[in-house]
């Protein structure tokens, strides 16, 4: 309910802005940027999905071309996008668009996320999305469909991961078996006020791990960020916690001396197991 409901909020921003544009399944296939040949990723009896293109200098960022048409009678159909990878780094992709009963439509989708450029990955190689169609109205129907597709734009010879250097003012939250958590800066931030940045991996092959905090506190002062990240198995993240300037002033603080809140990770589909790791961590910037 919670992703369907962020789905439709997606759909909103993009009609705002005039932009239309667990996997079951998964096909590779190798595709040039100039010579793209067409991927059916969704096509039953309800849906279709093709990629039919990519276009690397849209004004909005690299953008995948998508066909979309339902072929239902009597069903208003949503097509989103529910997780999105580039190189094995997760990418907020917000895309979300209806489809009427018997109608088609040519959509965009926008790999929007400024944070890939911003830490080195520029080079598209390694494109994984997961599609999921389901009924706009009724969100307690099953899935029309759910398919995830790789997109090797150079062909999947070249297809690559993203390893990130580690850097001398990094520090490390933890790093086991299943997940690691590094510091990659903190400070104050344009847009957001104040942010801790983060580098968040996965290393787990089949469980989808909820990283989140809980009970922050800033120079003693509860101050909660409502920070929560989900990542899919064997993929990483960057991501950023952060603090409006509203939140300091309302408590005084003027310099940070210290960030204090309870780290958790777990997987997100079994609230009830035990914990990759839950430890208190303070930082002094």
């Amino acid at each position: 309910m919670k992703k369907r409901a962020v789905l439709l909020f997606a759909a909103a921003m993009l009609a705002a802005v005039s932009m239309t544009f667990n996997a079951a399944a998964e096909e590779t296939t190798e595709n040039g940027t100039e010579n793209f040949q067409e991927i059916a990723v969704i096509d039953n009896e309800k849906c279709t999905v093709k990629l039919i293109g990519i276009d690397e200098d849209n004004i909005w960022g690299y953008t995948i071309n998508a066909y979309l048409e339902n072929k239902t009678a009597d069903t208003t159909l949503m097509y989103s996008v529910d997780s999105a990878a580039v190189n094995g780094v997760e990418a907020n992709v917000m895309f979300a668009t209806e489809v009427a009963p018997g109608k088609k439509s040519n959509e965009k989708i926008n790999l929007l996320d400024s944070t890939l450029e911003e830490n080195g990955i520029t080079d598209f190689t390694d494109i994984e999305i997961t599609f999921r169609v389901f009924d706009s109205n009724d969100w307690s129907a099953d899935d029309v469909a759910e398919k995830t597709v790789h997109v090797y734009p150079k062909g999947e010879e070249n297809a690559s991961v993203f390893v990130r250097k580690s850097q001398p003012s990094d520090i490390v939250l933890f790093d086991n078996d299943s997940a690691s958590a590094t510091v990659t800066g903190i400070g104050e931030d344009d847009i957001w006020g104040y942010s801790v940045h983060l580098y968040l991996v996965n290393k787990t092959t089949d469980k989808t791990l909820m990283f989140n905090e809980e009970n922050a506190s800033v120079n003693g002062f509860m101050a909660d960020p409502y920070w929560a990240v989900e990542i899919k198995p064997g993929k990483s993240a960057f991501s950023s916690m952060s603090w409006s300037r509203s939140a300091f002033e309302e408590n005084g603080i003027t310099s940070v001396d210290d960030i204090e809140f309870t780290f958790r990770v777990y997987d997100s589909e079994n609230w009830s197991g035990e914990d990759i790791y839950n430890d208190i961590v303070t930082l002094n910037p």
